[in-house]
């Protein structure tokens, strides 16, 4: 599928604000309502667009709840086969917990971000991602103190 100028647009503004209304999303791009909705949609059919969702604020959330603890884990495994990889990968990406995971290199294995209610909250994610895994060797983690940037927006480069 080729992107055109309207198209590069759209999704510059749906990165910006997915809850805009068609009229405010067809003036940011310049063409009429129907065309906007009409090119959405072809993005969204194309899979350009994975999904629209209500981003919180998550500090904001957590003074309302009175807990939340973010932290940052590298993991190195023992074995780094193939299987290994893939085994740890599947069950990080399944727990609750994990909001991000990657698979990096060199240095760690793995760099998870997480998100619990509390320390005790942690300790059960500690226990049952990092201790009872025999292939887990060594585990950093960094708990953040404050978030100075958030960003989900994919940069765009136009042609």
């Amino acid at each position: 599928m080729e992107l055109d100028n309207i198209d590069w647009s759209l999704l510059a503004a749906l990165q910006t604000d997915a809850g805009q209304s068609n009229q405010a999303l067809a003036e940011r791009a310049a063409v009429s309502p129907p065309t906007a909705l009409r090119r959405v949609r072809r993005l969204h059919e194309a899979g350009l667009i994975a999904g629209q969702v209500a981003l919180l604020h998550e500090d904001r959330v957590a003074a309302a709840q009175g807990h939340g603890l973010t932290a940052i884990a590298e993991v190195s495994l023992d074995r780094q086969g193939a299987e290994h990889l893939d085994a740890f990968e599947r069950r990080a990406v399944r727990d609750e917990a994990v909001r991000q995971c990657y698979r990096v290199a060199p240095g760690p294995d793995f760099v998870l971000v997480l998100r619990v209610r509390d320390m005790p909250d942690y300790l059960l994610l500690s226990e049952r991602l990092f201790t009872q895994d025999a292939n887990v060797r060594n585990v950093r983690v960094f708990f953040s103190t404050r978030r100075a940037k958030f960003d989900t927006q994919v940069p765009l480069a136009r042609p």
